[in-house]
């Protein structure tokens, strides 16, 4: 299936969201089929366990995942760096990780990297907001500053879900940031 993409290689505005078909950290397989007309939004994020902007802004990804879960945005988290120079990000410790972290959303392993090719991830973490449609409506970071101690001025992808739930995927206002993180681990 082709997609559109922005210049810098970037799933476009508006392009569907590309399928996946990915196991998560117990073996089942989990795929965009399962939230295409079930979900008001869908948020898909490129993530690992070894970067450190990842874990900065960890706890934030399970607070918005369990803040908009009852009002039916859908979480996913895909490691899709290579686990052969990066053996931390491979299955078993995204088990691990995802347990000690009580993840309230799926973690999946992307082993041929094509799902994280499809979407244009850049880095970890890399986050992708789908509305209803499945149709991309906000890419980016979660918000404007990873640091625990200096809480964030400007809520990217909260703000962004707010506007969807509330007014539409059209009235977002920042549809894009930039993604701020370590680069996916191409093989």
């Amino acid at each position: 299936m082709s997609y559109q993409y922005d210049l810098d290689g970037q799933l476009a505005l508006g392009s569907a969201a590309p399928n996946f078909s990915l196991p998560d950290t117990s073996g089942k397989i989990v795929n965009l089929a399962d939230y295409k007309d079930k979900v008001r939004g869908l948020v898909v994020i490129f993530s690992c366990n070894h970067c450190p902007w990842v874990i900065k802004w960890e706890d934030r990804m399970i607070e918005l995942a369990r803040m908009f879960e009852t009002k039916n945005v859908l979480f996913v988290c895909i490691s899709s760096n290579d686990v052969v120079k990066y053996p931390q990000d491979g299955p078993v410790e995204m088990a691990k990780r995802a347990k000690q972290k009580g993840y309230p959303f799926p973690y999946l392993y992307d082993a041929t990297q094509e799902v994280a090719h499809n979407y244009g991830a850049q880095v970890t973490p890399h986050i992708y907001l789908f509305d209803d449609d499945m149709r991309l409506c906000y890419r980016g970071a979660i918000d404007d500053n990873p640091n625990e101690e200096l809480r964030p001025t400007q809520r990217y992808l909260k703000d962004a879900i707010e506007t969807l739930l509330n007014k539409g995927s059209e009235q977002i206002k920042s549809s894009t940031t930039k993604p701020v993180g370590c680069s996916v681990k191409w093989k």
